[in-house]
């Protein structure tokens, strides 16, 4: 009977690794300080999309405005992702990489530093004089009377010491330990804030509204021009507050160089937290945002919103209401449409710009200041099939693909040019537009942030162990006492480990203790 061998394992080539070699490498590589602070960089690189490009959960009316100026970007764009950054794919994917990153380098790196901490500091080299920074001197006093000294000098300094050892004639003490506590916060401090901000998204809110003078706004979904929720958000968190917009200032500031812009503006607003709660008053401006149970309430964003009103051509009511117009530049220029989706002789579109100080310049219109002081509605007017009936659009966005623009008697582009209270009847008996007054309207962000208060300890708990990081400087001091020809010598060495740091100082200042506190004679000295 013939003993069968076992079947050679293949040869490997070399560098070649096994699934499980391989898996244990890319983690390495990932949870390595350096791949933190590249994927910190790539997040810093990715978010800078998001302050230059306008956001739809920020202000859906200004990105549509962009993509109205830019068709032939937007496509691309989309599908980049770049109008929802940080809600994009490829930035949710920075995200993540990072927090592993950071939690598996950190994790490691904690238990390094407990130990550190806890650590009693090094026993003293042999040779204290092959240090930098040493000096020596002679002392008529026993050896042990030197240590004890020593001991209760650096004690009496911070130092920690270590333990004394039978037989041993050196004193080792160290400080500047909480350096490693600094370095262990920040680092704990950085997963806490990036944690707290993934709960901020997924379990909190983004949405917006633009609100006209005099109209009350309740904290329903329904009355939101663009809302963004987190992926773990549910309606119930929705404070039940209601407020009313009673009014609008605003103070110009005329500027050398870029013209009249608004110095300061802010919204009046009377609400209640709940509809069964006391009313309250508050001024909305810029950073001020008003807080209301779990929301934030922002302004960020004012223009005009002119009253008009639309009859048919028997004189009935069709439409009236204001109509917000958006600001296309800094003298308040503004772009607005107007649907009317009941007439009875068909769909009107009106579509055009609001002036808010009109005045004809070389024969050119034109806004020579962003107040209202005199105020001009001028537009084209379509009828026909708008699409309104065809699903929801951009309130900004007419839809002309099969509507017919209406012709003046020339035959010319019909153009509504109306003042202040002045009213047009339209050709064919379509009825008449009446410019009826000018409201201000503001743009309200709201915004809930679940964790934003665990945010802020985080960063500022991080900079606490920043600092404790950066100034605490870790020193190692070792005095060495030995009896010799009737003398006692006494050695006396400094390590500063975070390097550059100037440790004569304090070797002179410890030689001063030491020789204050046991007493020597001055002509045997020898530093």
């Amino acid at each position: 009977m013939t003993a069968t061998l076992p079947p050679e394992a293949p040869e490997r080539r070399s560098g070649e690794l096994t699934p499980r070699e391989l898996g244990r490498w890319l983690w390495r590589q990932l949870t390595s300080m350096r791949t933190a602070l590249i994927l910190l960089l790539l997040l810093a690189l990715a978010a800078v999309p998001g302050s230059i490009i306008p956001q739809e959960g920020v202000d859906s009316s200004k990105t549509a405005r962009w993509q109205d100026e830019h068709p032939t970007l937007t496509p691309i764009y989309e599908r980049l992702q770049l109008f929802s950054v940080y809600d994009s794919a490829w930035f949710s994917a920075i995200y993540l990489l990072l927090m592993v990153s950071l939690v598996g380098c950190i994790i490691p790196r904690t238990f390094v530093y407990l130990r550190a901490i806890r650590a009693a500091p090094p026993a003293a080299p042999r040779n204290l004089a092959r240090l930098p920074d040493h000096t020596s001197y002679e002392s008529d006093a026993p050896a042990g009377d030197v240590l004890d000294a020593a001991r209760a000098v650096l004690k009496k300094r911070g130092y920690r010491l270590r333990p004394a050892e039978p037989g041993t004639d050196a004193v080792s003490a160290e400080r500047g330990y909480l350096r490693e506590v600094g370095n262990l916060l920040f680092h704990l401090s950085v997963v806490v804030v990036l944690v707290a901000f993934a709960a901020g998204s997924l379990f909190g809110f983004r949405g917006g509204a633009i609100i006209v003078e005099g109209s009350t706004f309740t904290n329903t979904l329904t009355q939101y021009d663009d809302f963004e929720p987190g992926q773990l958000f549910s309606a119930d968190q929705m404070d039940p507050f209601v407020f009313t917009f009673d009014d609008f200032d605003v103070e110009w500031q005329n500027t050398p160089r870029r013209g009249v812009l608004a110095r300061a503006f802010k919204a009046g607003l009377t609400y209640r937290e709940s509809p069964t709660a006391e009313e309250k008053t508050y001024d909305l401006r810029v950073n001020h945002p008003l807080s209301v149970g779990d929301t934030d309430v922002f302004l960020i964003g004012h223009g005009y919103a002119p009253v008009i009103t639309v009859k048919d051509g028997n004189g009935d009511e069709v439409f009236s209401g204001p109509v917000p117009f958006l600001p296309q530049d800094q003298s308040f220029l503004s772009f607005g449409v107007v649907k009317v989706p009941d007439s009875p002789t068909g769909q009107v579109g009106l579509e055009g710009l609001f002036y808010p100080t009109f005045q004809l310049i070389d024969g050119n219109p034109a806004t020579i200041y962003p107040n209202d002081a005199n105020p001009l509605i001028s537009m084209q007017v379509y009828t026909g099939d708008l699409g309104l009936d065809s699903g929801p659009q951009s309130v900004y966005d007419l839809d002309k693909d099969a509507a017919e623009q209406v012709l003046n008697d020339e035959g010319k582009p019909l153009r509504l040019d109306l003042g202040l209270g002045e009213t047009a009847t339209l050709p064919d008996g379509l009825g008449t537009v009446t410019f009826d007054e000018v409201r201000p309207w503001t743009r309200i962000q709201f915004s809930q942030s679940p964790g934003k208060e665990v945010a802020l300890a985080g960063v500022v708990l991080a900079l606490v162990g920043l600092l404790g990081s950066l100034f605490i400087r870790p020193r190692r001091v070792w005095v060495r006492a030995r009896r010799e020809e009737g003398v006692t010598m006494v050695e006396v060495a400094a390590l500063d480990r975070s390097g550059g740091g100037d440790v004569v100082p304090v070797l002179e200042e410890l030689v001063a203790d030491l020789q204050t506190a046991v007493p020597h004679d001055e002509e045997k000295a020898d530093t």
